[in-house]
Order: C-alpha cells, then structure tokens, then sequence
C-alpha cells in the first residue's frame, strides 16, 4: 500500500493524507491493514475484547509513544531503557501522540478538578494581586501605607497632641531578654515599653523568663505641630526601621494606634505578610491549615471507634484494640484500675462510669499496681497511658503493618480549624466581591461561571486593571469543563472521586486548551458516566479539538458518537481469538450499509430486547428518609424489593450521594457492623427485609500483576487443588502451596511468580517486561512438569475463559465460577491475565462474576455502578439477561445508568435531577420506564422516550 501524499504546498504536516497501519498483529489482531484520515474524528468500535485497544493503544500509540522514545539521546535512553516495538510491520503518516486514557486518575487527596485544570492556580494569582485583605479580628479592612501618608495622618488626626512614637520589638513571647536591652541601649535609645508599662534600660536589666512579654522601643515623644515636621518625618522613619515596617503611636491617655507599611489592621494591629500565590495553596506551608495540613479533614481515633458495642463487657473484647481476654501485661492493667473501682473486666461498658472510661482511654498519672509473676508478693507500680493515646504514639512511628491495623480504629471529620476550607485563617480573609478563594471552589462550575462573568464591573480600577489578562485565562478554562458536560463538579473535588469517564473529560478540556496543533489524540470511551442530554457537547468538544488541526480516534461504543464520527472501523467478528479482524469501515453513511454486528445495531435492523411485562416484586421496601449529603435536597427515597431498579438522572445530580454515599453504608453498618459513616439522613426503613448486600464498582481487582480473574474470583484455590490431586503431583509430594505463584516451592525466583519484571522509568510510567528466566510461565520447570488433560498451570492461567469452560466441563466447583465469567461476557480474557490490563468496565464484571458465583439468598441487594461501561450492543443483552435472572430470583438489583437499553429493560426507574450540582438533588420522576418516558420535567423520559419509540 503507497501513501498517497497530498501535492500541494499547504499540505499536511507530514504529508500523508491518513494514517496507514500495515500488518498488526499485536494481542489477537489477525495482521490488520488500515488507512485511517487524519486530521478526522475517527471511531473503533466492536465487541469487548474485539481487538479495539489492542489497535489503538497498544499498536498506535505504542509506536507513537517509542518514536518519542527513540528522540532521546543516546544517554537519556540509557536511564529509562528501550520499549518494546509493537507488532506491527509498519505505521505511516504518524504524527505525535497523546492517550487520553480511563486509568490515569491520580489517588493523591491533594489532586483535586481545580488544580489539574489550573482554574485554582490562576485563582491564587488573582487573589494575591488584587484580593482585599480583611482583619480576622475586628473584620476591618486592612490598610497598608507609605511613610508619607503616616506623616499625613499624624497631622490630620492628631494635631498639636503630645504623642509617643513606639517600635514594636518583641510580641508575645516568653524570655528576659537581657541581651535585647542592651542593645536598644547601644542604638542610642534610652526608654522601652514592656508590657504597657515606660521603663529606663538600666544596667543587667532583664524580665521574668517564664511570662510572655511585649516589648515596645520609644523612638521619639513628640507634639504634632506641622512646623516639627522634618523632626517627626524623621522619628516616624526611624520607628518603620526599627519596628521592621511598623509602628504604634501612644497618645497621653495611653490609647494606643497602630501603623504599618504592610496589611494592617488599625484598630487591633493585626498584621500580614504580603501576599504571595503560595499564600493560597493547600499544598504549600505557606497557605495550607495547620491543623490538617490542607487536606481540610483530620483523621483521629474517638472513643465509638474504639469502643464500637458499649453492651460487651472487656472480657469479651469490648475495647476492640484489645481484642477478647488474654493472659497478658495490659489486660492485667485495666484489670488493677477497674479493681480500684470495684469492678471488674465481665461488667459491660455500658455500666462502667464516665471518669474510668477516661482513664482506661486517656490514662492518668496515678500508678497502677500490677501483681509480680516472677517475684511473687511483689508489685510493679507503673503509670497507665491510656489506649487511645497508646494508639497514638503507634501511628506516628510504627511499621507499615501496624499503621494499616490501626485504619480500622480511625474516623475522619471536618477540620475544626479550617472548616474543610483547607486553608490558614489569613488566606480566607482575602475577599475579592465579597467571596474567599475557598468559597469559589466550593461553587459548581456552572456559578462559578455566573461569578467571573461581568466580574470587571464589580472590581475597582486599579483591580480590573491588574486582573484583565487573568480573568480571561480563567473563563477560558471554565468554558472547557461546560463544553465537555462538566458543569456540576465543584473546583475542590478530589480527582480520585471521579469515575474514568469524568477523569478523561477533565483531561480532554485540558487538552483543548492548550490548543496544539498536528498532534494525534487516542481517546478511551470519554462518554462514560455522561447522560445522553451531555453527549452532544462532548461530541461537539471533540470536533472542537479535530478542527484545530488534529487527528482524534475515540474507542467507542455509544450509538451517537459513532454516527456524528467522520469514520468508524469495527473489530471483530467476535472476541478474543474470534475477533482481531476488520469486519467493517467507512464514514458512518457507508458503514449503515455493512453487514456487521455493530451495523445492524445501528440501522435498527437488530435491538436489544427488553421485557415489556414488569415485575412486581415482593411488595416490601426499603426506605431512606430525608437524605441531605452533598447537593440532595431532603430527598425520600423508596426502593421496591425484589424488581430490577434503574437509578438514573444528568451527571452531577446526587445518584452516587444518595446509592453510594448514603444507601449502601446504611445496609453495610446495619448488617456487617461496619464503621462506613453514610451522609446526613433523618431515618431508614425495612431494613429486615434484606439480608445482604453487595456492591460491585469500577474500582481495579488489583494493582499489581500479581492479581488476575483466577485470583479474585478463587477459582484458582480450585484449580491448585486438582493439580495436587494428579499422580505426578502425589509422587513427587506436591501440595496446593507448590502450584501457588505468591509463595517460594513452585514459582520462578527471578520474578517471584509475577512473570513479569518491573522496569523503573525515571520520568514516565513504569514499564513491565517479561521474566527472561520463564519467559512469562510464573512457574520452575519442576511444577510445569505436573499435568492435567496434557495442560501444566500454566497453560490454564494462559486460556481464556471460554477455553477453560469446555476444558472443565467435568470439574463442577472449578465450573460454577468460570461460567459465571463467561455469563457476564468475559469469555475472551485469560484466566491469568493481569489485572492492571483490565478495564474499569472489565474488573467491575469480574467482581460481578465473582458474586454471582456465590448463592444468592433471594433477600440480596446488588448495587451496580454502570455496568455496561466499555460494553458493546451484543454485550449489554449478555449482562442484561444475567441481572435478570438475579431479579428473577428475588433478589434486588440496583443498577446506577445513563444507558438507554438498560434503564427501558428496568422494571422501576428513579431519576434524579433536574440539573447537575446545587440545580440537581431532587427526584423528578419515579414508576416504570413508560411512565418516566411521559415526564416532561425529566430529560431521562424525553430521551426514554425516543428509545420506546424506536423499538416500538
């Protein structure tokens, strides 16, 4: 295949019209040629585990990404190593390339939307330059001043008045300050001013070491008449000098006025620095609260965390770091304080008083006597701590071990300090138009917007003046976030709370907004978490980025994106080894015409079927009274038991608050005793109803490559066990613990059983290799050389789930998970495939594949979050007919959703809204989908609607 270059002198930068992948054989893909157009909106579509991934990330950019590489010197490459090429004959017309990917989400609680955006840095800077500062004791505004205006004030208020002139040279602080005194002496100045009081320096002369002083030079006494005026202007210089840019000035009545050349406050002489960007930082010293070191909330360890059932007594482990009754040192301890009491450890907490409590927690400096054992007779009389602060002195130098034991003994508050505003009291008595930079943040970004909008009519000239430039950078980076349907998150949001899709949006408008040009952008199923009312503007946000001059290729699955594309290529015809091919492509007018799976879905000529007969349910439900966490307005949400439940509603409008935040750790206290604190709420109801809960996230089944479906779903534990089973195994005395790949016997040592070698890179994302020594088996030759139906342990790890299905179809306990895998449609990934390879959409169905695989007590809650994410058409059916069967059963099935084909195969729909953010909160509809679909208030029902319509 030629290039086709364009002949003319305005012609693509590289002179290729497309960008031409020529024989890719990387993972399942079948030797693939394709011509993709640049400089297009370009969708690769097909079913999970087609090969999407497998050409766009890891053939395209992983080119892309080793040509940068391969830029570097000679000696920059001999730091971070050589990437592997891809298996790929050739790429042509490949310009520089940037993956905007699901999982690049930081875990750092400092990361939040406002500074991975820099909206927040831009903010600190105009806040440092033209923010008004404001006293946090008095509240006034705060005045700096020149020498000459001083001087000017001097004569305008205090005219023919004796006056002092004083330099503050000490506030508050504890000493005698012996040397101080003699050197104000040898300044040439013969009076101070200590506490209040006007004293001679006299020979030795020192203060009380142990009381906090203020000391106070006299620089000069004066009357304020103009004709003295050189002389003051003098002593009003000299009192700056020495009292470091302030001054007080005393009149005879001992009233006392303050002056400053910095921010002042003149009534209390409460002073700052001047103020810097850093100066509104939580992540710097200079701006962050002490208290929490600006993460606004503090974790500390309270008496309900320690004593979580006040109805055992301490016998029976009560004090949970304590555990139940040992013959040890600290048991005999609470045991001589409780004696002293007249109790012992079978009382109940409950009945123990107040004051013992506090000694057993806080300890107390009255010596406990403890009865020798190996001088009988004898008494050891020591101090008790106290548990708690005992566990406190832990946390601060312990090993890692211990540190995560503790976890379970700590709750998190607000900051009393700061108030969650996270930073110091100086930083939040800035105000530009009345507001702190804190309480900005704290604005979705919709208001936020209303804020900075017509901004310069409310600032004073030198403000706009100065703030001009800023502001604009400002509002163009807030554009972004709405033009990418992210108008609901607030500036302060962690960017760990937010789900993959919202991550890359974020990502995406960081990119349009360093409008490059010539640069191909990968995109992995940006639409993920976005109702379909938001799609459009992403849509438009991508073509945004396409008509600056850029190639972009989105892996996709949503219905709109792939029609409003200028081209799709879809991979299949199926998954794993039955996918890897080009099935169809074109521009989507074309790609209609095509014969595929994907094009059926599109033209209609293929739908996802749904029940149009709902079920009941079991007439019982569950009830959460008056939620109010986040943005929920005192929301009453009634849930029906045993029906399958869609929860939907534009992104931002408190779904996740209210199932999340609220629901799931009200069942999780209730029926595991977990501490998971839910928001604020008034009540719940029919709780007795359920039995069990289980919610499966998007969350990785693990971050190493340690951890694989095998692992997570225990069908590994089966899987050793049959292998110790095999006669060659019983010869040679192999137990289940030879056949694990985490513990010495059976692994290769080189890489310990991960098959794989970490590679550091000094300054991009770490790298892994295969193990030279197994070259990737995780097993010694010895363990290898034990096997079943010809397969080693090896070989099984290695086969997808659909080979293993038939590979044990004789194996009944090993078969029950596998198939459970299977129905969920991961037929295509291999047993042993590491984890951190697998999508968030992937790992959320391993877990659900590992529930599912347990049984059911007909009285379980499943709680999803958008299960369908990274699913094709074909695949949504799958998933769909598995919950149904869940909800079949009796159980309730609670699913979080923006997708159309799952929410109309509900049976009850509770949509939220109407808006995201403080717009959102409430419930607009509730009932089955044909009566949400009628709701006018509901922009869920309009789009329910259409679907409806469409499937007739």
């Amino acid at each position: 295949m030629k290039p086709s270059r364009k002949p003319t002198p305005f012609s693509d930068p590289t002179g290729f019209e497309s960008i031409e992948v020529i024989g890719a054989r990387e993972h399942n893909l079948k030797d693939i040629s394709i011509a993709l157009p640049r400089n297009n909106l370009v969708v690769v579509t097909g079913i999970s585990g087609s090969g999407k991934s497998s050409l766009a990330f890891d053939t395209i950019y992983a080119e892309g990404q080793r040509r940068y590489m391969e830029s570097f010197s000679a000696y920059a490459r001999s730091f971070i190593g050589n990437l592997e090429r891809p298996d790929v004959d050739k790429i042509n017309g490949l310009s520089p390339v940037i993956s905007i990917e699901q999982k690049t989400t930081s875990r750092n609680p400092r990361s939040t939307v406002g500074t991975v955006t820099e909206i927040y840095d831009f903010m600190r800077l105009l806040f440092a330059r033209a923010g008004d500062a404001y006293s946090y004791l008095s509240g006034k505004k705060m005045i700096r001043q020149s020498e000459e205006q001083i001087l000017e004030g001097i004569f305008q208020h205090f005219n023919k008045k004796k006056l002092t002139l004083l330099a503050p040279s000490v506030r508050g602080r504890k000493g005698h300050y012996r040397e101080l005194f003699v050197q104000i002496r040898k300044s040439g100045f013969t009076k101070v001013r200590v506490d209040g009081e006007i004293l001679d320096i006299t020979a030795k002369m020192q203060l009380d070491r142990y009381k906090i002083h203020d000391i106070e030079i006299v620089i000069d006494r004066i009357v304020a008449d103009q004709k003295d005026r050189y002389r003051i202007g003098q002593s009003v210089a000299r009192s700056l000098k020495e009292g470091k840019g302030v001054m007080m000035l005393m009149e005879e009545d001992d009233t006392i006025h303050h002056f400053s050349k910095f921010l002042m406050d003149p009534t209390t002489g409460l002073s700052y620095d001047e103020p810097a960007p850093n100066l509104f930082s939580f992540n710097s010293p200079y701006g962050a609260c002490p208290v929490c070191n600006g993460l606004g909330v503090i974790e500390e360890i309270t008496e309900d965390s320690v004593i979580p059932d006040k109805k055992l007594s301490i016998m029976r482990g009560g004090i949970l770091p304590l555990g139940e009754y040992r013959d040890i040192w600290i048991f005999k301890k609470v045991e001589a304080i409780l004696k002293r009491y007249k109790l012992s450890l079978s009382t109940p907490i409950k009945d123990i008083p107040r004051e013992v409590i506090k000694i057993l927690l806080h300890g107390d400096d009255v010596p406990v006597a403890v009865p020798s054992v190996k001088y009988p007779g004898t008494d050891w009389n020591t101090k008790f701590e106290g548990i708690i602060s005992f566990l406190e002195k832990m946390r601060e130098d312990s090993s890692e071990g211990a540190k995560r034991w503790m976890e379970d003994f700590l709750t998190t508050r607000v900051c009393p300090d700061c108030q969650g505003a996270r930073l110091k009291k100086e930083s939040l008595h800035f105000r530009i138009d009345g507001k702190n930079i804190a309480e900005l943040a704290v604005l979705d970004i919709m208001e936020l917007q209303k804020w900075f909008e017509k901004l310069e009519d409310r600032l004073t000239d030198k403000q706009r003046t100065i703030a001009v430039e800023v502001l604009k950078e400002i509002r163009k980076r807030i554009g972004f976030l709405v033009d990418v349907g992210l108008d609901y998150l607030d500036l302060n949001r962690p960017l760990r709370t937010l789900s993959g899709g919202e991550a890359q949006r974020i990502r995406l408008a960081t990119q349009i907004g360093t409008q490059l040009v010539g640069v191909l952008y990968i995109l992995d199923e940006p639409s993920i978490g976005l109702h379909a009312r938001d799609n459009v503007k992403l849509i438009k946000a991508l073509k945004d980025l396409r008509d600056l001059g850029n190639s972009v290729i989105v892996v996709e699955h949503d219905k709109e994106m792939m029609l409003d594309s200028d081209f799709i290529v879809d991979i299949g015809p199926g998954a794993g080894r039955h996918g890897g091919k080009v099935v169809a492509i074109g521009p989507p007018a074309e790609f209609l015409k095509n014969n595929s799976i994907t094009s059926k879905y599109l033209n209609g000529t293929l739908n996802i079927p749904y029940r149009k007969t709902k079920r009941t349910g079991s007439g019982q439900s569950l009830s959460v009274l008056k939620a109010s966490g986040n943005n929920l307005k005192e929301v009453d949400l009634t849930i029906p038991l045993g029906v399958f439940v869609a929860i939907t509603g534009v992104s931002g409008s408190g779904k996740s608050t209210l199932i999340h935040e609220t629901l799931f750790p009200i069942l999780n206290k209730h029926l595991f005793k977990s501490r998971m604190e839910p928001l604020a709420h008034k009540g719940v109801k029919g709780l007795e109803f359920i039995d069990k809960v289980i919610e499966v996230d998007q969350s990785p089944i693990g971050r190493t490559p340690r951890s694989n479906p095998a692992t997570y779903t225990a069908v590994f534990t089966d899987i050793r066990d049959l292998f110790a089973q095999m006669p060659e195994a019983k010869i040679r005395g192999y137990k289940p613990g030879r056949f694990s790949f985490n513990v010495k016997g059976g692994r290769c040592e080189t890489c310990e059983g991960a098959g794989l070698r970490l590679i550091e890179m000094e300054f991009l994302p770490d790298v892994y290799v295969n193990c030279e020594t197994c070259k990737g088996k995780r097993y010694n030759r010895e363990t290898l050389e034990v096997r079943f139906k010809g397969k080693s342990i090896s070989d099984v790890l290695d086969m997808t789930v659909e080979e293993a299905v038939s590979f044990f179809e004789h194996q009944p306990r090993i078969l029950r998970k596998i198939e459970t895998l299977n129905d969920v449609g991961l037929g295509y990934i291999s047993l042993g495939q590491h984890a951190t390879t697998l999508s968030g959409g992937e790992a959320q169905r391993v877990k659900l594949a590992t529930e599912l695989s347990k049984r059911d007590t007909g009285k379980t809650l499943y709680i999803l979050d958008e299960p369908t994410t990274g699913l094709h058409f074909q695949d949504i059916a799958h998933l769909l007919d598995v919950l149904q069967k869940l909800a079949d059963k009796g159980n309730t099935v609670l699913v979080i959703e923006h997708n159309m084909d799952v929410i109309k195969s509900a049976d009850f729909v509770i949509d939220l809204g109407p808006e995201g953010g403080q717009k959102g909160g409430r419930i607009v509809a509730k009932g089955t989908p044909e009566e949400v679909s009628k709701n006018k208030a509901s922009h869920t029902g309009r789009f329910l609607a259409e679907e409806l319509r469409s499937v007739g």
